[in-house]
């Protein structure tokens, strides 16, 4: 027998590919990192080294003490005594979170993106309204300046970065978000439900003069705030304000159960622990201590201090 009539038939090549190659198009990665931008980076943006620790202990300090002073300064009779004290400290405050922000920028893989994230723009809102004050003074024909002073108060949310127990309750919020979104949901058709029936039972003559207004006297009073502007008059009202009294501190035990719950669940259940570790390419972080690329973009990541071992 022939081999040639044993041998599959042969299958065609492809011809060459025509046309151009659609796909997801990629933002070119920044160039990696070098010199003192890597060094001030390690600093600035990590925390696995002394420098990195003494950075964030000192600017958790000076966030507190701004916040202090503003708090401090709302205070008439404070502000009349130590009203230039507080304006040189708010000046001192500015100057050095303007450093900070501008040391950010600098040593940013990418300045623009980490500009238009939410801690950038913390970081440039808790330094504009001294500026914006002293820069543009018509803005008081407007707004009181004690408005923009108040904006300053937006520091203390540059905390949320620097302290784990923040992420892990957001962590725990946005895995709990679906059960809590149900659970009010549910709340707010028993709202709906019994103020229409305090409607009924009640009525305008004694202030329940319409459903809305009801609905408002429904969750007052299940929230256990009970501002008594508006109070049932009737021996069934009271019986079903008695019953939403009582229904109310479910409503404040459903949810910090649900949330309380995904916080051990997460105790339990660990995550992998990461080191504290930014990739100089795309800034993601949550590297392992041993990891040495990232995994993100592949980029080689710096020597971790924890991973490496004495000689």
């Amino acid at each position: 027998m022939d081999k040639d009539t044993d041998r599959a038939p042969s299958t065609p090549l492809p011809g060459p590919i025509r046309g151009p190659i659609r796909g997801p198009v990629r933002e070119p990665l920044p160039a990696p990192l070098s010199g003192w931008r890597l060094r001030l980076h390690a600093v600035v943006f990590e925390s696995d080294t002394r420098a990195g620790r003494t950075f964030d202990q000192v600017l958790i300090a000076l966030i507190l003490l701004s916040v202090t002073v503003v708090t401090l300064d709302s205070v008439a009779s404070i502000q009349a005594r130590w009203g230039r004290l507080f304006d040189a400290l708010e000046w001192l405050f500015t100057a050095l979170f303007t450093l900070e922000y501008a040391l950010r920028l600098a040593c940013a893989p990418r300045p623009l993106a980490y500009a238009r994230s939410f801690f950038g723009l913390i970081d440039l809102l808790s330094i504009l309204p001294t500026y914006f004050a002293l820069l543009v003074p018509q803005a008081s024909l407007f707004m009181d300046v004690r408005i923009l002073r108040l904006l300053r108060i937006f520091r203390v949310l540059k905390l949320s970065g620097y302290v784990s127990e923040y992420t892990a309750l957001g962590e725990a919020l946005s895995a709990s978000r679906r059960k809590i979104l149900i659970f009010m949901s549910f709340v707010m058709m028993v709202v709906l439900i019994m103020g229409t029936v305090m409607y009924v039972v009640e009525g305008p003559e004694n202030g329940f003069s319409s459903i809305p207004t009801a609905m408002y006297w429904a969750v007052t009073t299940m929230t256990t705030v009970g501002f008594g502007d508006i109070t049932p008059k009737t021996d069934l009202g009271r019986l079903i304000s008695a019953l939403m009294m009582l229904l109310g501190w479910s409503v404040l035990a459903v949810p910090t159960g649900i949330v309380t719950a995904e916080m051990s669940s997460r105790r339990l259940h660990p995550a992998p622990p990461a080191a504290p570790r930014t990739c100089p390419n795309c800034r993601c972080e949550g590297h392992m201590a041993n990891a040495r690329h990232c995994w993100n973009c592949g980029a080689a990541l710096p020597p971790s201090p924890s991973a490496t071992s004495p000689d």
